[in-house]
């Protein structure tokens, strides 16, 4: 497609009566014109759409109307919002032309000139090795079906636009056969095939970059995903088409008031993929090569993004993406037995290499004291970081668990009894805090199933059940910790690291306050009162005890 694009400001003088004469038209012979023009109103023919349809509503948090697509879905709703198309404000044919208005203005400042082709990433229209960079953003494994909801714009603009761009508007709707997404409902409801299907198209389109790339040619993959099987599609196919990842970085590219962040872990930045060509086809060992480059890389980069400020499930991100390099470096990574290390098998051994790295800054210790602090404990650490309070996908939540070397569900899993530390609602899991644990007088005393079991089966008391505890105790009964001190016996030292860890202004949530002060959750401010008596609650009452 190409079109010779004019500022919106031509058609709304138009609108306002200019005299055509009197403006500086560009010199086009009139259907080329009438064609742009045209083109200009089926645009914003199309953003009143999202405006003007029974699937909005109101804003619940400023006046107007919601679009349609507040996230990416057409949601069902029992009552929709009207809006005036003839006033001037949200769903208006006014407030429409000056969305669009904007955007054209801004562009026409560019003195770059793009050309604009319409083709499948599977086979790119271009010469090999003639490109100095390919950037792409693309479908994320089983995210969003584009091509379903793109029918809600195709078929105004076919109406609209389908006589002067009969190439573009030729199918009734938009094409979705070969649609790179992970859709089971277009493979006989087999997940296997729909996860085949993508990755084999992901890997086609990672191929043609790599054919159209210039020797030193740059590829930027711009990528949110957080499941694992999204990430092991994603570095199968960069690998298999012959790249190296040899950067990750996030940048802040979410809206924070979307749907899908509102009380919610969802990634406030895309993490973007810098990789190279690579040019050797070398074997690498897991044990001598792989490893060890692993751990320094993720040392670094942990190090590096918190003292730029990046937290929480960002960080652990970026830092899984930082870690591909060592692994995409090599044709093939084999491990000491002379098997293949397959994608899903490294992405757990970054899982872990990041924990441990975020563990020893969080504690502010050495990986021999992270050994010690038992693991419930480092979940319930590392799940504070990365979602806060929010309400987590029990699959995300689940990885971080694989990651740490213990059991989310399950007989032993952290989610069964009712001492549970973590609280699974039908797809959803959510940490419990001490207001919700605290009360229980065995917590802390004797370990409940679900935090596991010891190799010979003993029942050992972990750090957090005992933070609970002395946390409801200091706001409940402040006279029973001393029994309770006496009782639970716990390491102070190690435990007073937790706590310091919890209270970390790193794990406090996002800011959303004008002064740019992150609140303080109730557990948090509960930490900091502990700690500040801390030797007189704690310390002195052992100490006693004792004696």
């Amino acid at each position: 497609m190409s079109i010779k694009c004019w500022p919106l400001g031509v058609i709304t003088s138009v609108a306002l009566s200019t005299p055509l004469e009197s403006m500086l038209l560009p010199k086009w012979d009139a259907p080329e014109f009438a064609k742009v023009i045209t083109t200009y109103l089926a645009l914003m023919c199309d953003k009143q759409t999202m405006f003007n349809c029974s699937l909005t509503r109101w804003f619940n948090h400023r006046d107007g109307i919601c679009p349609v697509f507040s996230n990416q879905t057409l949601p069902m709703v029992w009552d929709f919002a009207e809006a005036n198309p003839l006033c001037s404000g949200s769903g208006s044919w006014q407030s429409a032309i000056s969305y669009i208005n904007r955007v054209i203005i801004e562009l026409s400042k560019q003195n770059k000139v793009a050309n604009l082709m319409r083709s499948s990433a599977t086979l790119l229209p271009l010469e090999s090795h003639t490109i100095d960079a390919v950037i792409t953003d693309p479908p994320y494994f089983d995210s969003v079906p584009y091509a379903d909801l793109s029918d809600f714009f195709y078929v105004w603009l076919k109406r609209c636009l389908g006589h002067l761009y009969g190439e573009h508007f030729s199918g009734y709707l938009t094409p979705k056969k070969n649609e790179a997404i992970m859709d089971p409902s277009k493979h006989g409801k087999n997940k296997q095939k729909a996860a085949k299907f993508y990755e084999e198209l992901m890997h086609q389109s990672f191929c043609e970059a790599q054919r159209v790339l210039k020797p030193e040619g740059m590829m930027v993959v711009v990528y949110a995903h957080k499941t694992t099987a999204g990430w092991s599609t994603l570095i199968d196919s960069l690998r298999r088409a012959g790249f190296i990842i040899t950067e990750a970085w996030p940048l802040d590219t979410e809206n924070s008031g979307r749907l899908r962040a509102i009380n919610s872990a969802a990634l406030a930045s895309s993490i973007f993929l810098v990789a190279r060509k690579r040019q050797d086809s070398e074997i690498g060992d897991y044990a001598m090569d792989v490893r060890p480059n692993l751990t320094e890389i993720v040392q670094e980069r942990v190090k590096t993004l918190m003292a730029e400020g990046v937290t929480g499930a960002d960080l652990v991100i970026a830092c899984i993406g930082a870690g591909l390099r060592a692994y995409t470096q090599y044709d093939r990574v084999e491990l000491p037995n002379g098997e293949e290390l397959n994608a899903n098998s490294f992405l757990d051994e970054v899982q872990k290499e990041v924990v441990e790295a975020i563990l020893t800054s969080v504690l502010q210790c050495d990986r021999r004291g992270v050994s010690l602090v038992d693991k419930p404990t480092q979940y319930y650490i590392m799940g504070r970081y990365e979602y806060g309070e929010a309400a987590v996908e029990f699959d995300e939540a689940n990885t971080l668990a694989k990651g740490i070397g213990i059991e989310l569900d399950g007989a032993f899993g952290l989610t069964n009894g009712k001492l549970a530390l973590v609280k699974k609602t039908k797809t959803t899991v959510q940490l419990n805090d001490y207001r919700e644990r605290g009360a229980h007088e065995d917590l802390g005393i004797l370990a409940p199933l679900s935090l596991g079991r010891g190799a010979g089966g003993e029942v050992s008391n972990s750090l957090i059940d005992i933070l609970h505890r002395l946390l409801w105790l200091a706001d409940n009964k402040p006279q029973n910790i001393p029994q309770f001190i006496s009782q639970a016996q716990p390491d102070t030292a190690q435990l007073r690291l937790v706590a310091q860890a919890l209270a970390g202004r790193a794990l406090t949530a996002e800011s959303n306050q004008e002064n740019g002060l992150s609140p303080r959750t109730k557990e948090q401010a509960a930490i900091d009162t502990l700690l500040a008596s801390w030797k007189r609650l704690i310390e002195d009452n052992l100490f006693t005890q004792r004696k």
